[in-house]
């Protein structure tokens, strides 16, 4: 594949432009990493000090006792917003619900492996093993094993 970048003088005219002659798994993952390559959370830590943090670094967001959280690598950041709507916020960048209580980083997944009734483990490449219930994993399955629709 080839890549040209262009100097331009306007900030705000900035772009990425992916001509591709299908759009596969692989194009969709470059899509969604240079969208999210800006967005920017803000989130509190231990509950006091408001920190911004980069979208791109979130393993996972994960729902305990009605209060939303942000796991980066070596950060725990609690959010004001609820499961779904971080859940509907970041599907185009690839976070996709694997529980109840979770939606993961599919662009920081390492793989999937098989767990009891029917359910599946997400091997995060933090070392992290998340659970994927029965009622998640099919539609995980079919978009790690190649499939391209990334709605639910």
């Amino acid at each position: 594949m080839r890549v040209i970048i262009k100097k331009i003088a306007e900030k705000e005219k900035e772009q990425v432009v992916i001509e591709c002659v299908e759009v596969t798994q692989e194009i969709s993952e470059i899509e969604a990493y240079a969208e999210s390559k800006g967005t920017i959370l803000n989130g509190t830590v231990d509950g006091q000090f408001i920190k911004q943090f980069a979208l791109k670094e979130v393993f996972y967001f994960e729902a305990i006792d009605e209060k939303v959280f942000a796991y980066t690598e070596d950060t725990v950041y609690e959010l004001k917003q609820r499961l779904y709507e971080v859940e509907q916020a970041y599907a185009k960048y690839h976070f996709v619900r694997c529980s109840k209580s979770v939606v993961l980083n599919l662009m920081l997944l390492d793989g999937i492996s098989p767990a009891l009734n029917g359910r599946f483990f997400a091997h995060m490449r933090n070392g992290e093993k998340l659970m994927i219930s029965r009622q998640y994993a099919s539609h995980i399955k079919q978009i790690v094993m190649g499939g391209n629709n990334h709605e639910r």
